[in-house]
């Protein structure tokens, strides 16, 4: 890059603010990234024969479902954790609190329960000492997670749970970051899509999971609809208890409905039954969706039943993939593995290629990691001072930043289309040029601007009284 007298940086970062405003100028200048040429060497990796360290550790418990109908998920959080943890490791640790520390990654399983909630959590504070509670497959529960943080004041990640009212001015701890998108994000980039980019359908239907997450999904994207597509129409909204296995009732009412679209945030197993059945019952409407992109559930429907699946990515990526030798040689060290070394369940088509929400996750936790790094200790309040209005560049070149007063991530999205595999290469730009043969995956993606979907900000938190969205 050529050098700029200061003059005229400074001018360039000036028309930046006007040109694109202050989320868009942050990105621009992530404090910290993650460089794919200082991985260490991963062949050795394994999920199930995790190296896990021992004695004087920085400790992360994955508070998840490791039971249960859900059992999967904490498989998928556990992976993408060990994997950063064993990357770090390899590169000797971090210096922490005068020492150099590994990182230990602890499986804390709340088999989907409240009360095994608060008591896993409790027990990894109290006994396992662990620095920090990565959590989880429930909304419901993070609120958990988050409470035990608060009481003990322990650093809490909210990787995974989504719900805004999370950090409102009820629920909010400082001593939790939400470092994924989260649910009036997710609405409102829909909205915005439909409204404001593809142009089309204007009849839609909302079916979502009966508890905190599904509501506080839908309650997004009817804010998106109003804001960036007033002209659409919302036929109906309906929720179901979680782990459904009937979803015939449901699919029937919609069907009758004349809805074009049917907008849902349901994750597994509930996306499986819900995709599978609406085909079996020749509903052939697209889904708008947040979790419909299982590949194992994806290949039970086929290429015909999944093209044309809308689905908006915290992971995504326009114009390819894979833009930089180092997004090549990270993913090449995860496929390669996938392929040649691990068993079961981490052979499947569901952890082949270590990218979307998987993707995510490892990258979440690197930022966890590096904020660790910077801050030089685990003690909470320097880790709280680091990570407030922090941000950090991803692997796929995307950046998140911590909105200082209520510790949620401003950030660009994704919506992508999904196309049969002969026009996958738009999106997997390296052969063989398709993500997967037996169904639709990724193909076009486009970027949803961090400006149009800034997240919701609860203005009675006391934190956050005088600041816009942007977090100035």
């Amino acid at each position: 890059m050529m050098n700029l007298p200061r003059q005229a940086l400074t001018l360039v970062v000036l028309a930046s603010l006007l040109l694109f405003g202050v989320a868009d100028a942050q990105a621009a200048q992530a404090k910290a990234a993650f460089d794919p040429d200082k991985m260490a060497d991963m062949s050795d990796f394994d999920p199930n024969k995790p190296v896990i360290p021992t004695g004087d550790t920085i400790k992360i418990a994955v508070v998840a479902s490791f039971s249960g109908p859900a059992a999967v998920v904490g498989q998928i959080y556990f992976i993408s954790v060990q994997w950063a943890a064993h990357d770090i490791n390899k590169r000797g640790g971090i210096m922490v609190d005068g020492k150099r520390k590994l990182v230990e990654v602890i499986k804390a399983n709340h088999a989907s329960q409240p009360a095994e909630t608060k008591k896993v959590a409790e027990r990894m504070v109290l006994q396992e000492k662990v620095n920090v509670l990565w959590g989880t497959d429930g909304s419901h529960l993070m609120k958990i997670i988050n409470q035990v943080a608060d009481k003990y004041k322990v650093i809490a990640q909210s990787a995974s749970a989504l719900s805004d009212e999370l950090y409102d001015t009820t629920n909010f701890s400082r001593y939790s970051f939400m470092s994924s998108f989260s649910t009036e994000q997710i609405g409102r980039a829909i909205g915005f899509y439909y409204g404001k980019i593809r142009k089309k359908e204007k009849k839609f239907y909302i079916l979502g999971q009966d508890y905190l997450f599904g509501h506080s999904l839908a309650d997004g994207f009817k804010k998106g609809l109003k804001e960036y597509y007033p002209e659409a129409t919302l036929l109906g909204e309906d929720y179901h208890p979680l782990f459904m296995k009937d979803f015939a009732p449901y699919l029937q009412k919609i069907k009758a409905s004349g809805a074009e679209v049917i907008f849902t945030g349901d994750w597994i197993p509930d996306a499986e039954n819900l995709l599978v059945q609406a085909r079996q019952m020749g509903i052939k409407l697209p889904f708008a969706n947040l979790f419909l992109d299982e590949p194992n559930m994806l290949h039970r429907v086929g290429v015909d039943g999944t093209t044309g699946l809308v689905h908006v990515s915290q992971y995504g990526a326009e114009g390819g993939a894979f833009k930089t030798p180092g997004q090549i040689k990270a993913y090449k060290a995860w496929n390669t593995l996938w392929k040649t070394k691990w068993g079961p369940p981490y052979n499947t088509r569901l952890y082949e290629h270590g990218t979307g929400n998987i993707g995510s996750y490892i990258q979440q936790t690197y930022w966890l990691l590096s904020v660790i790094e910077r801050a030089g200790s685990t003690d909470p309040e320097k880790i709280i001072k680091v990570w407030e209005n922090d941000s950090y560049q991803l692997l796929n070149g995307k950046v998140l930043t911590m909105r200082s007063c209520d510790h949620k991530a401003i950030q660009d999205l994704h919506v992508e289309e999904y196309v049969p595999p002969a026009k996958q290469r738009e999106s997997f730009n390296i052969p063989p040029y398709f993500w997967y043969e037996g169904t639709s995956s990724v193909g076009p993606s486009v970027a949803i601007p961090a400006r149009y979907v800034l997240p919701k900000m609860d203005k009675s938190l006391a934190r956050c009284k005088d600041k816009s969205e942007a977090g100035e």
